[in-house]
């Protein structure tokens, strides 16, 4: 077993749960772990995991209803470890409750040799893929799930790709030859067998009859392929196929600097634009110890908000046309291009400013941004007026969308489904709210809700989150406080320039800064923020260097795939695609 909290100062919420754990494992059950995060933080023993996990979903006080999100390290490069136990692998469970407004981390330390723990996906359903990502980037296996094969990778692929052993780069590898022999191994290996899945004739009088969807693009927002098992047009079972967009995000993150990969967040949910940003520099700032000055904080708002109404009037037009309406796709695109030009002045970028730096923004806001602001604000509230009338109001997208894929709250939180689709649910839980960030809590808006947990309803909510973002930036416009966009602070990057042209000494720490990157203290955080899709979270381990040793990307698209066998069967295949459209997902925030 592992030793007990001992003398270690607990917070409030550490105090409560590690009571709750200390009262049913026994008082040498599990270290509490301090982190730059204040997450509560637990490292218990393997051969208790799976009943920690499962007293925390059903047996606790207020349970922690939602798995967020489950990955792993490789520890066996890290320097520094004090106060840890021994560990080759970890892996971290975080978990989340919505009664409590509390999350917690629970760590379980493996040995090489001994790389299995009991399966989760008997306690939350969206373990599965989880599970499946760590076991194909890690190696480490999980007894008990019901399918462990690799996920983001090709059935082919040789070793485990997140381990520190593993080529980080292509001119690590020999050059990629396709050989007649190769290219038929391949083919056969991407080959579907029913009865690997479990899948079997519905009923004797049934054809036992599937259906490729995709892989392809333009039908399923992404590269992403689901094999439907059909009776006729009705739906029997569904399994969704992810991985051909996987681009080894996390394992970039481990050989750019903190500085440096800023523009590679742009690209998880490429919609998503300086979102992407807000949550992983706010990672590197509590590792750091960055205050951003007020200024630079209602900045990173009202961009994160004006790119929350481009990604929602892409999903708003495409979710139209998906189910036959072609006009209005076209409206919304102009509309679309409306907010880039704002983007564009602000940040001279469009889709992937990269405009987030560690402790600030790259540039003060230009003159005359704030005309261009009030003009849009003028000018888009009329127009989704008349979106609702034209969509909304629609027999047709009603026929289409009533009723079809819906779940229920208590599903919401067995999938991990947050965002739209969790309030669509009737849940008025919003990060910006329950977990003020970067100045929300100044803020004055409303969380909508639905009740129904349908394709309407999720497009419902997303037309009054573009409401209330307008709402939003009219306060950013009217109360933009004065001051610097960038802290001062040494490891704020870029320096501010008044620090750089000091003496030889102050140019030279710019140069590091910039081309290096700053050194960042050794420990671990998560920071999460409502994004378009749902809350998005960087979960960084620095080891005293000047790039991430662990770079974990959250994101909200990966667990809302995982339902779309649930909420499609006994539905038609025309029906999937309103499924597939309200789900509101774009596949690099999937594959990563």
């Amino acid at each position: 077993m592992l030793s007990s909290a001992g003398s270690i100062p607990l917070t409030d919420g550490e105090q409560t749960i590690l009571r709750e754990l200390n009262r049913r494992f026994g008082p040498e059950a599990s270290l509490v772990q301090q982190t730059s995060d204040q997450i509560p933080t637990f490292w218990v023993a393997r051969e208790i995991a799976h009943g920690v996990l499962s007293h925390l979903r059903r047996g606790a006080e207020r349970p922690f209803r939602v798995l967020y999100d489950l990955t792993a390290v490789d520890e066996r490069l890290r320097v520094h470890r004090q106060g840890l136990p021994p560990a080759d692998f970890t892996v971290v469970y975080h978990l989340m409750s919505f009664e409590r407004n509390e999350d917690v981390r629970i760590k379980v330390a493996l040995r090489e040799g001994a790389l299995e723990l009991p399966s989760a996906a008997d306690i939350w359903p969206n373990a599965n893929w989880y599970e499946r990502e760590v076991w194909d980037l890690f190696g480490v296996s999980f007894s008990g799930h019901p399918h462990l094969r690799r996920i983001l990778t090709p059935p082919t692929w040789t070793g485990h790709p997140l381990r520190k052993d593993h080529v980080a780069r292509g001119t690590e590898m020999d050059p990629y030859v396709l050989t007649e022999e190769r290219e038929a191994a391949e083919q056969e290996a991407l080959r579907f067998r029913p009865e690997e899945w479990g899948m079997k004739r519905h009923s004797e009088s049934a054809d036992f009859m599937f259906l490729n969807l995709g892989p392809n693009h333009p039908s399923v927002h992404g590269v992403f392929r689901i094999i439907l098992q059909l009776e006729g047009e009705e739906i029997v079972d569904a399994v969704p196929e992810i991985g051909f967009h996987h681009r080894g995000a996390e394992k970039m993150g481990e050989r750019q600097t903190w500085h440096t990969y800023i523009p590679y967040t742009d690209r998880i949910d490429y919609l998503g634009g300086v979102m992407n940003n807000f949550p992983y520099v706010m990672a590197v700032e509590k590792l750091a110890g960055i205050t951003v000055p007020p200024r630079a904080q209602m900045i990173r708002i009202m961009l994160a908000e004006l790119f929350r109404m481009a990604s929602h009037l892409v999903f708003y037009g495409t979710m139209s046309q998906d189910v036959g309406q072609l006009s209005p796709v076209f409206y919304m695109f102009a509309d679309r291009e409306r907010v880039f030009q704002i983007i564009e002045a602000i940040c001279g970028f469009r889709m992937h400013p990269a405009w987030f730096r560690i402790g600030g923004v790259a540039a003060d806001l230009p003159q005359g941004w704030d005309r261009m602001i009030r003009d849009y604000l003028d000018y888009q509230p009329k127009r989704l007026d008349e979106y609702e009338k034209l969509v909304m109001q629609n027999r047709i997208f009603k026929a289409r969308t009533v009723g079809v894929g819906a779940y229920t709250l208590e599903e919401a939180y067995d999938w991990g489904v947050t965002g739209p689709g969790l309030r669509a649910c009737g849940l008025a839980w919003d990060y910006r709210k329950q977990r003020p960030y970067s100045g929300y809590d100044q803020l004055d808006f409303e969380i909508p809700t639905c009740n129904n947990g349908d394709c309407y309803d999720r497009v419902v909510i997303h037309i009054e989150e573009m409401r209330q973002s307008l709402r939003i930036i009219r306060q950013c416009l009217e109360n933009m406080p004065p001051g610097p966009i960038r802290a001062a602070h040494k490891l704020s990057t870029p320096p501010p320039k008044e620090r750089t042209m000091h003496d030889i000494e102050t140019l030279i720490t710019h140069f590091l800064n910039v081309s290096w990157g700053p050194v960042l203290p050794p420990g671990e955080a998560m920071v999460s923020i409502e994004a378009t899709k749902g809350i998005n979270g960087y979960y960084l381990t620095a080891d005293g260097n000047s790039m991430s040793y662990r770079t974990r990307i959250r994101t909200p698209s990966f667990p809302h795939l995982q339902m779309i066998p649930l909420i499609s069967r006994g539905a038609y295949v025309a029906d999937l695609i309103a499924i597939i459209g309200s789900i509101d997902f774009v596949m690099a925030d999937v594959d990563r």
